[in-house]
Parts: structure tokens; sequence; C-alpha cells
């Protein structure tokens, strides 16, 4: 099966596979795609050094710290091509392998209807997000572009600059939501996945005791359910190797850009700009928590692993058999986790602890403004 055709990851890797992020490259997508969005996250940052007002200041920064984001992300999954061509090809190996267990068939469906379906979903949130993003200046009193930047030795506000300028924003919001949203959403799916391979693990596990009458048949299948386990750790520390760093930076700067939007929020008397700036709080925390909420589900997931084990029948076992689950049951207490920056874990606690800090520096911003 070809990465374009497994049902779970194909939304993603088409997008990825139509700007020639993945196998062989095309200058041309290139140069209409990713080198001008580059270049305008220059010039947003020329733009951050000569901007005074403290609102524009921060809308400017959320911007400028998103496209930064965005070409990070794509930069990082250029360079890593092979890398991230062998873990989708894993995949979609593993998910023809599972497509043939009727056993477990229905959940790996269930789990594909929702990756496709958030992969989807994904893209219009953006495109619609980003279409406010593209129109919001043409409410907003006096001049404006979709996204401030600063050319030296160019008034971008004069005609007829400002109208070229305002429509190539308007035409490279669309790569650029291209290589922002599909990362968070094969990050989600390639974490469905895994909780697809975690149950099949558990079926496994729950039917031993149909191999107790034949010691050998039940050591072999056993012992394929260690490979398996094995198996599974291996592909979440791949994927943690492709995101951990990511996350790191998204935990870092959206967790600051969280922070200072809420303040502007607070201070903002305008209407159209409070819907704006809602909608880019909104857009944070739908990403940040697609992340951290699959992750906490992987973590839970894997503690199950014992459980399914503890509750088959392993004293109808023989002493070889008990001490090989034992050794199972011992490595699932060291859950499956996806980590920030290799260091913490992804989980709900670690999201709310995130919002916690967020809130605080909020209300600490609010009180010296005050």
């Amino acid at each position: 099966m070809l990465i374009e055709e497994c049902p779970i990851i194909n939304v993603n890797v088409k997008v990825w596979l139509f700007w020639s992020f993945l196998r062989r490259p095309r200058i041309s997508r290139f140069l209409v795609g990713c080198v001008p969005v580059a270049i305008l996250n220059v010039f947003q940052f020329t733009k951050l050094f000569s901007t005074g007002d403290m609102s524009e200041l921060i809308i400017n920064g959320y911007f400028t710290v998103l496209y930064f984001n965005l070409i990070l992300r794509t930069s990082f999954l250029v360079s890593n091509r092979r890398k991230f061509e062998t873990f989708f090809e894993g995949v979609a190996s593993e998910y023809e392998r599972l497509e043939k267990n009727n056993e477990i068939r229905p959940t790996l469906e269930r789990y594909t209807r929702r990756g496709r379906m958030l992969s989807i979903s994904n893209l219009w949130l953006g495109a619609f997000i980003s279409g406010c993003f593209v129109t919001y200046p043409l409410f907003a009193p006096g001049r404006g572009l979709p996204y401030g930047v600063t050319i030296p030795g160019v008034d971008v506000l004069a005609s007829p600059v400002y109208e070229a300028v305002f429509v190539l924003q308007v035409y490279l919001t669309f790569p650029a939501c291209c290589m922002y949203i599909p990362f968070t959403s094969f990050y989600a799916t390639c974490t469905l996945f895994a909780l697809v391979q975690i149950e099949a693990l558990k079926q496994r596990l729950a039917k031993l005791n149909a191999f107790r009458h034949d010691p050998q048949a039940l050591f072999a299948e056993l012992k394929a359910c260690l490979e398996y386990h094995k198996q599974i750790i291996q592909y979440v520390h791949d994927q943690n190797s492709l995101v951990t760093y990511i996350c790191l930076l998204e935990f870092l700067s959206f967790g600051m850009m969280l922070c200072a939007l809420l303040f502007l929020l607070s201070i903002s008397n305008q209407l159209a700009q409070m819907i704006m700036i809602g909608s880019y709080i909104f857009m944070i925390l739908s990403q940040m928590f697609a992340f951290y909420w699959h992750g906490n589900e992987v973590l839970e997931q894997s503690l199950g692993i014992a459980d399914a084990i503890y509750n088959g029948a392993w004293p109808d076992f023989d002493e070889r058999v008990r001490k090989k689950l034992v050794l199972i049951i011992a490595r699932a207490q060291r859950p499956m986790t996806i980590k920030v920056g290799n260091m913490y874990p992804m989980t709900l606690e670690m999201f709310q602890k995130l919002l916690n800090v967020s809130y605080s520096y909020f209300t600490l911003l609010r009180r010296v403004y005050n």
C-alpha cells in the first residue's frame, strides 16, 4: 500500500505531496509557496522592531510567531523527508495488515473515520480562520494589511504598493495554511493509529486462554505479543522523535502568545477586534489541545495493557508463560509517551499547567497595566 493510499493518513500526505514536501521536491512549488512565505516572515520580524502601539505589537507578534512556527515545521519536514517517508511506509504496511484482521477492523475503521474527519475539519477550520485573517483589515478603520510588514525603503500603505502587497498576502495565506495545519493533523492521526495497535495487542492478550491446551502454541502466541508490544513502543518512539521539538517550540511560543492575546482582549474596546482576538485564541487552544489530548490517550491506553493481562486467565498458565506475562506487565508500567522536547509527557495535566501559567502571567500583566 502506498502512503497516499493509506486511509488514516492520506489527507495530510496528499497535501504534503502536492507541495513537494515529501519524495522528490519540485523547485517550482517552493518558488510559488514556501519561499515567498519565508520572505513574508522576514518582513514581519522587521515590522515588530518598528511597532510602538501595544495592541498592534501583540497582533503582529502573534502572526509573526505563527508564520515562524509553520516555516520551522516545514523546514523540519523537508530536512527529515526520508525519516517521515519511512515512518509513513510503516504506518501503511501495518494498516494493511490490521485491515485483514476481522476482529480489529471495526476499531480500525472507527479511528480511521475519526482521523479523516479531524484532518479535513482542521483544513476547513484553518481555511475559515485564514479567511477571517485576510478580510479583517477591510472592516477596520484606516488602511491595514492582513499581516503587518515593513519593507525597507517602501511605504506599504501607499497605492499601488498597498493593493499589491494585500493581494500577495491573501495568496500566501493558502500555502501557509497548508504548511501549518497538516502537521497537527499528522500528529493526531498517527496517534490514533497507535491507539488501534494498542487495542489490537489487548485483544490478542485477552485471548491467550484459547491456547492453554497447547503449550507450544501458547508460548508462540505470547512471544508474538511480546514482539508486537516492542513494535508499538518503537512506533510511539519514532513518532515522538518527529514531533517532540516542534511541540517544545509551541509550548514556549504559544503559551506566551496566549497570555498576550488574553491581555489584548481585556483592554480592547472594538467589537471586530475582540471577535478576531477570540478566533486567534481559539486557534491556539484547538491546536494545542489536539496535541495534548491525543498524547494523553496514548499514555492511558498503554497503561491498560497490563490490565488486559491481569484480567485474563493467567493463573491457569504454566510458570514459564507467567514469567513472560510478568515481563509485559512490568514494561507496561512505563507508559508510552510523547514528550515536549523529550522532557515532559504531553498529557491533559500538562495542558492544564500551560493554561494556568498563561493565565497567571496574564493577571500579572493586567495588574501592572492597571
